[in-house]
């Protein structure tokens, strides 16, 4: 029963983990990256569609990507989403691609973006906390319960908090690989 309980406690971690890279990869570094803008939503045949459905993406250059759509037909509706979006970018349309050109980072928007990823480590280490909080709350029941002994009870608190720290060391090096790109000039 411990087991189980460590074994989906680390699959919870593992999760907000895979959801920070997710978030981070979205934000921008000054580098061309087609996860800036794959899970764009696109207004397809009225059906909201992440762009990397619809077209195929490339970073030809460091500073730019090339969208292809799919259907040439979507060029007017991926240029529109991309102009609503808070990218901040300007899509350049040739009539089959569309080029967006990443400019460079100034250091107050820098600043502003390690913002954004210490909250967002924030918020994974948060999810981490709540998934040992919600282990710790099951095997006190379950040691209530007399399912478990005492002993096994405080082995398992000890598992959960050596997974839980392991896992918010991992958050933290997230971060600080995310911000030494940021920061990069």
């Amino acid at each position: 029963m411990v087991k189980d309980a460590l074994n989906e406690a680390e699959e919870r971690m593992m999760g907000a983990i895979l959801s920070l890279e997710d978030d981070l990869s979205r934000i921008r570094t000054g580098r061309a990256s087609p996860a800036l803008v794959e899970k764009l939503s696109v207004e397809y045949y009225g059906t909201p569609t992440p762009l990397q459905q619809l077209a195929s993406i490339g970073a030809p250059e460091p500073r730019s990507l090339l969208i292809k759509p799919f259907d040439p037909s979507t060029l007017k509706t991926i240029e529109k989403a991309i102009l609503a979006s808070d990218l901040g970018l300007t899509p350049n349309n040739d009539g089959k691609n569309i080029r967006l050109n990443i400019p460079t980072l100034t250091q107050e928007r820098r600043r502003d973006l390690v913002k954004v990823v210490h909250h967002r480590i924030e918020q994974a280490r948060v999810a981490i906390r709540n998934v040992r909080r919600d282990v710790l709350r099951d095997l006190h029941e379950l040691e209530k319960k007399k399912e478990i002994s005492e002993d096994e009870m405080e082995r398992g608190e000890d598992d959960v908090q050596k997974l839980t720290d392991r896992y918010i060391e991992e958050t933290n090096q997230h971060g600080e690989q995310k911000e030494k790109e940021i920061m990069e000039i």
